[in-house]
Order: structure tokens, then C-alpha cells, then sequence
């Protein structure tokens, strides 16, 4: 069985959101899956995608934290500024991090971690809603 859906995800503010349980209840073909595989793909260049803590809120914070000091707004080596201070910083965060997941599916859920969550790594300090294409290859 293939499936592919786009969702929507609703606008938020920058920082490191879980998407997890949002993306699971977009996809409800899932629970019908015994075993196979899922692929998410962001389409944005200003945001990320990664797996990670799914308990302490602190973890998110300390992400966002790093990757502002890793990817600095107003770097004086920026050429790309036209669409503000965070638009290329947001472009690098979003290329360290990635656009994709592959997440194996197992009795019809996401085979994760205890403690791992996705995240939408939202790296514009205005965004707009963001779209992910699921696929899922399964039986």
C-alpha cells in the first residue's frame, strides 16, 4: 500500500515545535499498517525537520538557543538579507538540519524512541504556515 498526504501545519512562532501527534492525526491510514516506512518532506528552506527529546521542554529551548549562536541574525559576511535579519540564518539552520525524515512504521504507529518526538525546527521569526508531504510505503 502507498500513501502520500500533504499537511498544513499552522504558523508558528520561531523555535523547536513537537509535531508528532499533529502529523499522526493528519495521517490516520497509519493504524492499518503492520509494518513499512514513512518519509517527511518540509517544503521550505527556512525551516528543519529532526527527531529528538519528546519530554523535557528544556531541550527545545537549549536547541533554539544553540542554533541562534551557531546561525547568527546580521552576520557581516551575509550577502542573501534581502528578506530580513532571519532569512539567512534560517536558510542555514534549515540545511544543518534537514528537510526530511524516514521513520519505520510498526503495528501502526511510528516506531520511535520512548523519548523521541519530531520537531518542526521553525527558524523565521514570522513564518507562515509550513507544508509537509507524508509517504508511506506499507502493508
Amino acid at each position: 500500500m502507498w500513501i502520500q498526504k500533504q499537511i498544513t501545519l499552522n504558523a508558528r512562532p520561531r523555535g523547536f515545535h513537537l509535531i508528532t501527534d499533529e502529523i499522526i492525526r493528519a495521517i490516520p491510514e497509519l493504524k492499518q499498517l503492520e509494518i513499512g516506512i514513512a518519509h517527511l518532506l518540509l517544503q521550505h528552506t527556512s525551516a528543519g525537520l529532526t527527531l529528538n527529546e519528546n519530554a523535557d521542554p528544556s531541550v527545545r529551548e537549549d536547541f533554539e538557543q544553540f542554533f541562534n549562536r551557531l546561525a547568527p541574525e546580521n552576520a557581516p559576511y551575509y550577502t542573501h538579507t534581502y528578506e530580513g535579519p532571519d532569512d539567512m540564518p534560517a536558510h542555514l539552520k534549515s540545511s544543518l538540519l534537514g528537510a526530511s525524515l524516514s521513520l519505520p512504521i510498526t503495528q501502526g504507529q511510528f516506531n520511535l524512541g520512548t523519548w523521541q518526538g519530531i520537531y518542526l525546527c521553525e527558524a523565521r521569526d514570522y513564518a507562515s504556515r509550513r507544508t509537509l508531504i507524508v509517504t508511506i510505503q506499507g502493508q
